[in-house]
């Protein structure tokens, strides 16, 4: 699949923005999404580059931290969320000396969910978010599937390479690193070892977990809820936990960009709703490694495949989000009669889109259900309902219901 750090990534461009205009610039995002490879590609001429996963850098910030900014002009910090401390350094620096991009820093949480942090910058720092590689940034491709959507346009299928059918780049996910490798097997071997990594060594630096042992235990039965409503006290009761624990754990994994929360979209005419959030993990890669899938498994049987294609449709459209031109959010929605609509886009101005996520090749009446609801209790603000499935060709369904083929998603305008 070539070189990981040769994919021209979407977000460099608002990066280069941010840095013309802005003092500091954080850039988020889960450890080997390319925060690094990005950051050193685009570093400008006497800007100092300085790793927190080094020691001793490492012992000079936490020691000192306002030393060790005072003699920074111009900087890169790696991986910020090892000694947070610095962000109030890097303030007080920048209220004396407010000219554009002079810190550019990484984090491999989500350092805006600690209390400090969000408080100390407002107003002095932009926070921009990299994912793992999209289909279209694997694909060169620069369409933007939400805008497109949301602007009455479907993109056109993109291609399936011989090497790359839907279920390979399902299992593959979007880690530079993953995409990289060969085969399978040396794919799940990267995948343990980076979730080894994660909680070995990262979750410390953003949580007090006295016993680590069961986290890898709590992971894997989260992934065996992807795509679920997620009741924790039925799961800290799998594993011995309380739910207030299970809750804080599943906390930590959002906040490494494991896994994330999805609201419930709510009308204030829908009284029915379930208001109970769903669990949805962000690289189906990684999904499919805890879940133990294989290839020659989805081909016998697709029942488990269903969870996690829907969790790769949900990356792909979170990492639209991170480049698009318009605002969106994006949520489920489902009703106490069990009808539901896989995720549905909201717009700021409240506009929606709804999407079904499909594994087979055909469109049933039935796979209609929840758009048409979702269609009925939105009036006016609905847009479109999107029944992505793995076929050709996209088709009018009436009412502002389409079936679009699953590659749409990394197609062109």
């Amino acid at each position: 699949m070539g070189n990981p750090s040769l994919y021209p990534r979407r977000i460099q461009s608002r990066l280069i923005e941010a840095l013309a205009d802005t003092p500091v610039v954080l850039l988020t995002g889960p450890r080997q999404s390319g925060k690094t490879t990005l950051v050193r590609g685009i570093t400008a001429e006497g800007m100092r580059y300085l790793t927190l996963d080094d020691q001793l850098t490492l012992m000079s910030a936490q020691q000192d931290p306002v030393g060790f900014i005072r003699a920074l002009d111009r900087a890169v910090i790696d991986e910020i969320q090892r000694a947070p401390a610095l962000l109030l350094a890097i303030k007080k620096s920048v209220d004396e000396d407010r000219r554009p991009g002079r810190f550019l820093l990484t984090g491999s949480a989500n350092l805006m969910a600690l209390p400090t942090v969000a408080d100390s910058l407002a107003g002095r720092m932009e926070n921009l978010l990299l994912m793992p590689l999209s289909q279209c940034e694997v694909e060169g491709h620069s369409t933007n599937w939400i805008d497109s959507v949301f602007d009455g346009r479907i993109p056109q299928p993109g291609q399936y390479l011989a090497e790359m059918n839907l279920v390979d780049r399902v299992l593959r996910g979007g880690y530079p690193e993953a995409i990289a490798r060969p085969t399978s097997r040396r794919r799940t071997v990267w995948a343990q070892q980076y979730i080894n990594a994660l909680i070995q060594r990262d979750v410390r630096d953003i949580a007090a977990i006295e016993k680590l042992d069961h986290l890898p235990r709590f992971l894997s039965a989260l992934a065996q809820m992807a795509g679920q409503m997620c009741n924790y006290t039925q799961l800290g009761a799998q594993l011995g936990l309380d739910n207030k624990t299970a809750s804080k754990y599943v906390g930590v994994f959002e906040q490494m960009y494991l896994l994330k929360r999805i609201e419930v979209w709510a009308h204030n005419r829908l009284n029915r709703v379930l208001k109970t959030a769903k669990l949805q993990f962000i690289d189906s890669g990684l999904l499919a490694m805890l879940q133990g899938l294989t290839a020659n498994e989805v081909q016998q049987n697709r029942t488990r495949f269903g969870n996690v294609l829907e969790s790769f449709v949900y990356g792909e459209l979170l990492k639209a989000t991170t480049t698009s031109e318009g605002v969106y959010s994006l949520m489920y929605y489902r009703d106490a009669d069990q009808v539901e609509v896989d995720i549905v886009i909201e717009n700021t101005v409240g506009d929606l889109v709804g999407v079904e996520v499909k594994a087979s090749a055909t469109v049933k009446d039935s796979d209609l259900r929840g758009l048409r609801k979702l269609s009925g209790l939105a009036g006016s603000k609905f847009k479109m309902g999107i029944v992505l499935y793995d076929g050709d060709d996209t088709l009018p369904l009436g009412n502002n219901l389409w079936a679009a083929p699953l590659a749409t998603l990394w197609g062109r305008p």
